[in-house]
């Protein structure tokens, strides 16, 4: 059977690398070749950022109804067999995800879709008397150009819909760039809008070899014709895209690494807890921003948490297909974990369920308490399946712990007062925090967003691929001119 083949999107159409340069994608826990894809050169890149320049002339005075409907038929293209059948194939060959992150996939990526493209209400201005006697100020918000996209491979549907979702309905283009780990996966965005009969150049899509990667993303950051550059990644690769970007003072929006905390109280409701923290911690094994990594327990019912996580962790195995969980995306990932796990064990940590081992790129669920702000497994974010647990005698105690970070994207508390819920709340330092609930939680009407740091800033928003741009329509008879 014949390897799939990738091509790049540009301008409407499909092609090679113009160097016929490809790169391969094998199965993280086979090792199978899954797919081929081009790989862009220079020349490439190039082209994909004209060709969304041309088409931004024309798109940035788009009717708003228009770009709704584009977004809407892409919305109803991916609840079709054609495109669920292709999507699961790429999902599971690329990244081993298993049917519950299939569909999860599918059907965030829809509702996203559709709720992105609401947004067109949002596209309005304000209008209001000038300063200069008998003048009035038009204030707009307008599209701001081409705009470079970063989409990874963890949720790689949800994700590249976000990331160009936003930008094309406030009237931006986009050369979107995908993960060199799921290019076919994400390639489907572009299929999706090219059916959908989005006009050409408005979308282009790019993808490299890793080995490339950063030259090809460092060349299209410097092309004068990028306004904006939006990254979904981790912290390391975004502090570099920084720099590139600040090179030439060009803004970007960034959703970077996590290290979500739960707080569970005395009062909580332990069992339903431990439940909520093994759904978010082993979700597609902890290759998730908004995984819970550490927990963080009043002592008075650590014994009764503790006992319940490790039975709700035992009932958990990771491996291939036949398993609850997955392989991690790569060996290099599972090493990363694993040497983290010895560090720890090293330093005084104490595993309560796990050995600390890995089998190519598999690691098994793991417990491990002990940990404490100052080792790698606190203050790195693992993406992987492992939680640390820590005791706090009270819960200002609690708190100074949940914010021993660098990461602020998401959190959870579990009380069952709703006041100290409340105090609690505004006092831990994150984008977004589920009381009695779950770490990896998602709002349709409100995207989560990181406060700095490791976690990145700005919004996935109108506002923020949107200028606010003033006309000043001076009056009939002005003031005379000083010095005329």
């Amino acid at each position: 059977m014949s390897v799939p083949f990738t091509s790049l999107y540009i301008n409407g159409s499909e092609c090679p690398a113009s160097s016929q340069a490809s790169f391969d994608v094998c199965n993280p826990f086979s090792g199978k070749l899954v797919t081929r894809a081009a790989s862009a050169s220079s020349e490439d890149c190039r082209r994909a950022v004209d060709a969304a320049a041309d088409a931004f002339r024309t798109w940035e005075h788009s009717p708003l109804g228009v770009r709704r409907d584009f977004l809407l038929k892409a919305a109803d293209l991916l609840a079709t067999p054609k495109y669920r059948e292709k999507a699961a194939a790429a999902l599971k060959e690329e990244t081993s995800a298993g049917d519950f992150l299939v569909e999860f996939n599918l059907q965030v990526a829809r509702e996203w879709l559709r709720c992105i493209a609401t947004l067109v209400a949002e596209l309005k201005g304000e209008s209001f008397q000038s300063t200069t006697p008998g003048g009035q100020v038009i204030a707009q918000r307008r599209a701001q150009g081409v705009i470079f996209a970063i989409a990874p491979w963890n949720a790689p549907l949800i994700l590249a819909v976000r990331a160009v979702g936003y930008p094309i309905v406030c009237g931006n283009t986009v050369v979107l760039k995908c993960s060199e780990v799921s290019p076919r996966s994400q390639h489907i965005i572009a299929e999706l809008f090219a059916e959908a009969g989005l006009p050409k150049g408005v979308l282009n899509v790019i993808h490299t070899s890793k080995e490339d990667a950063p030259a090809r993303t460092a060349e299209i950051i410097a092309n004068p014709a990028v306004k904006k550059i939006n990254f979904t990644g981790s912290d390391r690769i975004g502090r570099i895209i920084a720099a590139e970007a600040a090179k030439h003072l060009k803004p970007c929006v960034f959703e970077l690494g996590g290290k979500a905390p739960v707080i569970v109280l005395e009062d909580a409701e332990v069992e339903l807890a431990a439940k909520a923290i093994t759904f978010s911690a082993l979700l597609f094994s902890g290759q998730i921003c908004m995984s819970t990594e550490r927990v963080i327990v009043q002592r008075g019912v650590a014994g009764r948490l503790t006992k319940a996580l490790v039975a709700e962790f035992s009932k958990f195995k990771s491996g291939g297909p036949e398993e609850r969980l997955g392989a991690q995306f790569s060996e290099g990932s599972a090493e990363n974990i694993v040497s983290m796990l010895r560090e720890a064990q090293e330093e005084g940590a104490k595993f309560l369920l796990g050995d600390g081992q890995r089998v190519g790129a598999v690691v098994q669920p793991h417990i491990v308490a002990g940990v404490r702000p100052g080792m790698r497994l606190w203050e790195r974010e693992s993406f992987g399946p492992v939680i640390t647990l820590t005791e706090a005698d009270t819960i200002d105690e609690a708190v100074e712990l949940a914010n021993a970070t660098d990461y602020s994207l998401v959190a959870a508390l579990w009380t069952k007062n709703v006041h100290i819920a409340m105090d609690v709340s505004m006092r831990v330092r994150t984008g977004c925090i589920s009381v009695n609930g779950p770490t990896v939680h998602l709002e349709d009407a409100k995207d989560h967003t990181g406060l700095g740091g490791s976690t990145g800033y700005g919004r996935f928003s109108v506002s923020d691929f949107t200028d606010v741009r003033m006309v000043v329509l001076h009056g009939a008879n002005p003031a005379p001119y000083p010095l005329v």
